[in-house]
């Protein structure tokens, strides 16, 4: 097997592998659910995110992050309405009984366990707390709600769960220091940040320049194969069989494609371990490396056309461009400073650069030949996100897709399959992501419409490419405006995606009175069909 057909089957099996992570999902969500406790009188707030600044003997320090209960007072969400307080430690230290010790405004501390969240509140509003952090006994956070049974819910105070970490932090400072004090204030989000309007045109302009490329490729294979006939060539090699270099998908292997994404997305949820991690990085940097040089070589073939055209044979490999062995170095390079320094707060620029290189070159290689073939793979798609993000909950007791997106119980942030920028205006940071499925399955389709356009000689208002372009768009818009709606919950993004993108295909391709030809063939009559002689043709 020569290094392309290597790299082709490499590629198709890094399709697969990218596709399993589908949803647009934002960092901060708080972990675990509440569905039986619902809401009630003193017992009614919504869960918010709370920072808990402090200061030790004056002097400003560690910053943790807690959530706010669903009972006691609300938090401020203006820093300058907090007020600097002194805390200490309860005593005694779960205050499941009246303490010991009376407060006057202090903030305790207290630890999780032996009774329920509101026995705690009351007993340290009765000592004159003015506010009570709560240490879980876990390095997650976890949502305090009320008992159906509870009555005495009047509590004044508000109360804060922190992670264990965040716990033994304060420990320390309050053993080793004279005075610690803390604010507590819970900003709001912006309803819109700048990061995820760059990330809409981020995903509009990868499938944009992929799709021009693919219909570049196949009109020069069409020019090609127009100039065979002219030349009364007996017989015409096929260009679907592989010597192309596209792989075509067909029904069946759609359909497998989602089932195989499912499986593979059970065992990321299960193994997602910090060692299963790693590997995925290693995977996603091998077709990073192709994906980036596959670019790379196409690009500067234009200028150095004869460092592209000559190769050398390489030893398990087989012929090689000379341009291609002057590239890839510096891929290897970018993707393994990108895996050494993948945890810094500038790696996301390389994660996307190698990420959006895949997803061209992935679309450049494989195609959907019609629209019949489109249509079932993303409505298998739109199913299996849907699923995943959802209905998952009821049989994992949470949502597999978020998970495994999010990385959690991994030690990692996040697997890189997707796409992200940091945002910018948010306070409580985290990034703003889509998963590669959300551009690449969409994006098959768009390649397609543009690849039937440039064939039919179609101009962009009476061609598809446009209008299924415009219908991405808005499908991802729809996308962020619900993921703002829903507080940042993840959501399936192929839910929005595909109604708007197949939609517009199918409605358009019936006005136009396309849809046999898009469904069966998906390109235009030709002046003269593949394998048939010129003369015979010309009969014809």
């Amino acid at each position: 097997m020569d290094s392309l057909g290597f790299f082709r089957i490499l590629l198709v099996s890094a399709s697969i592998l990218l596709v399993s992570l589908l949803s647009t999902v934002t960092a901060g969500d708080i972990v675990h659910h509440d569905d039986l406790a619902p809401k009630k009188p003193g017992c009614e707030n919504d869960f918010v995110l709370v920072k808990v600044q402090t200061w030790v003997n004056g002097v400003e320090d560690a910053e943790f992050v807690g959530v706010g209960a669903r009972f006691g007072r609300r938090i401020v969400s203006k820093e300058k309405n907090a007020n600097q307080t002194h805390i200490v430690f309860a005593n005694p230290r779960d205050c499941c009984s009246p303490l010991k010790t009376k407060l006057s405004g202090d903030v305790v501390i207290v630890d999780r366990g032996n009774c329920r969240f509101t026995a705690k509140a009351n007993n340290a509003e009765a000592a004159g707390a003015s506010a009570l952090l709560i240490i879980n006994n876990q390095k997650e956070l976890y949502k305090m709600v009320c008992e159906p049974d509870e009555t005495d819910l009047d509590i004044t105070i508000p109360a804060v769960m922190l992670p264990q970490d965040a716990g033994a932090t304060l420990e320390k400072m309050l053993t080793n220091s004279s005075e610690v004090s803390v604010q507590l204030y819970s900003p709001k989000r912006p309803a819109v940040d700048v990061a995820e309007v760059f990330l809409w045109l981020m995903a509009i302009g990868t499938i944009l320049c992929a799709s021009y490329w693919s219909a570049w490729s196949a009109r020069e294979a069409a020019i090609e194969h127009d100039k065979l006939l002219k030349d009364a060539i007996d017989e015409i090699p096929n260009t679907n069989d592989g010597g192309s270099g596209v792989v075509e998908i067909n029904t069946i292997s759609a359909i497998f494609f989602v089932v195989l994404a499912s499986g593979f997305l059970v065992v990321l949820y299960k193994l997602m371990s910090y060692w299963f991690v790693e590997l995925l990085v290693v995977v996603f940097c091998i077709g990073g490396v192709e994906g980036l040089q596959t670019c790379l070589v196409a690009l500067l073939s234009r200028w150095f056309q004869r460092a592209g055209d000559s190769y050398v044979k390489v030893p398990f490999l087989g012929p090689i461009s000379y341009l291609t062995l002057a590239v890839s170095p510096f891929c290897i390079v970018f993707a393994v400073l990108w895996a050494v320094y993948r945890n810094r707060s500038f790696a996301w620029i390389g994660q996307d650069v190698l990420g959006i290189a895949l997803i061209i070159t992935v679309l450049q290689i494989v195609h959907v030949p019609n629209l019949k073939v489109g249509t079932v793979l993303l409505s298998c798609s739109f199913l299996y996100d849907i699923f995943w993000v959802f209905v998952s909950k009821k049989l994992f007791h949470e949502s597999v897709m978020i998970v495994v997106a999010r990385g959690d119980k991994s030690g990692e942030d996040g697997i890189p399959m997707l796409l992200k920028i940091p945002r910018m205006f948010d306070p409580w940071g985290g990034y703003s992501i889509i998963g590669f499925g959300d551009i690449l399955l969409p994006g098959l389709l768009i390649a397609f419409a543009l690849r039937y356009d440039w064939l039919a000689n179609k101009t962009l208002r009476t061609g598809y490419f446009i209008w299924a372009m415009v219908a991405y768009g808005l499908g991802l818009l729809i996308t962020y405006v619900a993921l703002n709606l829903m507080d940042g919950h993840g959501q399936p993004a192929l839910l929005y995606i595909v109604p708007f993108t197949l939609g517009t295909m199918l409605t358009l391709a019936r006005k136009r009175d396309d849809l046999w030809i898009l469904w069966t063939k998906g390109e235009p009559e030709r002046a003269c069909p593949h394998h048939v002689r010129l003369e015979q043709c010309s009969e014809k």
